[in-house]
């Protein structure tokens, strides 16, 4: 989903003017860090949207309003409504205010500069990832204990199972199942750099990159050649091949970061 961006900047109204009454909706929840708050605003907004919540012409409140119904600064307001802006979704009118657009407005699919930076990020990330873990789960397959390897075999079950609900009903639990999956391999290393280094590299992502992260992965990282890419490292660690772990591994994160370069719309 797009994040859309419509709200032409108002204007000559102040922040902190009352706005026209409108329903507290459950789209005002306070939003938990470390999540990167301008997306999630716009998500939140964006579903309302699509729920039947906002309607096309409705105005939205003010940045002052926003800002204290979802707790957080206006500053991450003024860049959500951007988000939403850039793709269409709301409209500024001078003077006035900022409201939601006709359908037939808004644009199919765009990707923002910003979303463009955050996959280039992503892309980054997978690269060292894939190094990083390719050398803990060599370690691991020689130094994983038969409780690590069953705790394992349970986790890429479950994701066999989300996967197989598809990236409409299970995306975060699939996505983050995933990560668990390497986790316990890195930790299998009894290797704690290692553990530092990927904690690292997830904690960045979880922090500033997961919309994006979660949008590439319902877009390329769901499927039968997808698991097997899984698959292989978890069957390297069963029989403790140390090379294998080692190929298997890095090649699942090579291909991670190769799908999302070749994506069309990221070209």
């Amino acid at each position: 989903m797009a994040y859309a961006s419509t709200a032409r900047r108002g204007l000559s109204c102040s922040d902190d003017q009352e706005d026209i009454p409108m329903q507290d909706f459950e789209i005002y929840e306070r939003i938990d860090r470390p999540r990167r708050l301008p997306d999630e605003v716009a998500v939140a907004l964006t579903k309302a949207i699509e729920g039947g919540q906002l309607q096309p012409g409705d105005r939205l409140p003010t940045e002052a309003v926003l800002s204290k119904k979802f707790g957080v600064a206006r500053t991450v307001i003024r860049e959500a409504i951007s988000l939403l802006k850039y793709d269409g979704v709301v409209d500024s009118r001078r003077g006035v205010g900022t409201f939601i657009t006709e359908t037939t407005n808004r644009s199919a699919f765009r990707i923002s500069p910003g979303c463009f930076e955050k996959r280039k990020q992503i892309i980054k990330l997978l690269q060292l990832r894939a190094e990083v873990q390719a050398g803990a789960s060599a370690l691991a397959a020689g130094t994983r204990t038969a409780e690590q390897m069953q705790a394992l075999e349970e986790l890429f079950a479950e994701i066999e199972r989300l996967d197989a609900l598809g990236p409409d009903d299970a995306l975060e639990q699939r996505v983050d199942t995933e990560l668990e999956f390497y986790r316990r391999i890195t930790e299998a290393s009894d290797n704690e750099y290692y553990v530092e280094v990927i904690g690292m590299i997830e904690g960045n992502i979880q922090s500033n990159l997961r919309s994006a992260f979660l949008k590439n992965a319902a877009a390329s990282e769901f499927g039968p050649s997808i698991l097997e890419e899984h698959r292989a490292v978890r069957d390297a660690l069963a029989i403790q091949d140390a090379s294998l772990a080692r190929s298997a591994t890095r090649l699942r994160f090579e291909r991670a970061a190769e799908r999302l370069a070749a994506r069309e719309d990221f070209l």
